[in-house]
């Protein structure tokens, strides 16, 4: 007989501590699963590239959200300009249009949440960057067909 027994009982408490520790961790937010401001920045860099220019972008977006710089904010969008708000989706066409109906188009709740957003919360995937929960996308946007040159802008608002 082996030295060691085997004991159902303690393998199924060690099997509920570890699914009880993981389940902690996925909804406590651990700080084991946080990523870094260089994380980010290189998982930017490596689907997009030119995360500088992302980061110049961002910087002037949450200066401009925590200030309510409508123009600031109309001039990092592309147009035209998906933005979801009072329980409707409207199709902004121009920079003015946005400026013109800045209030409606953003509530503050979406403001003050961009205006707080932390560079190692930012979401990042194939798509874009994600800010304040989906409040925000931002993209890279190709100025010619073959994409050599790119810009960052804001692509959907989400209130």
């Amino acid at each position: 007989m082996s030295r060691y027994a085997i004991c159902p009982e303690a393998s199924m408490s060690r099997l509920s501590a570890a699914l009880l520790l993981l389940g902690a961790i996925l909804l406590g937010g651990s700080s084991a699963l946080a990523q870094s401001d260089s994380d980010v920045y290189n998982r930017i860099e490596e689907l997009h590239g030119d995360a500088a220019s992302f980061d110049r972008s961002l910087r002037q977006l949450v200066r401009a959200m925590r200030s309510g710089d409508a123009e600031t904010i109309a001039g990092l969008a592309e147009y035209p300009l998906t933005v979801k708000a009072n329980g409707e989706t409207y199709d902004v066409e121009s920079a003015k249009d946005f400026i013109d109906n800045f209030d409606d188009l953003v509530t503050p709740e979406t403001r003050r949440a961009v205006g707080r957003q932390q560079y190692e919360d930012l979401f990042v995937n194939s798509d874009g960057v994600m800010l304040a929960g989906s409040a925000v996308w931002m993209g890279a946007i190709c100025e010619d067909n073959a994409c050599e040159a790119s810009h960052w802008a804001i692509i959907a608002i989400n209130n």
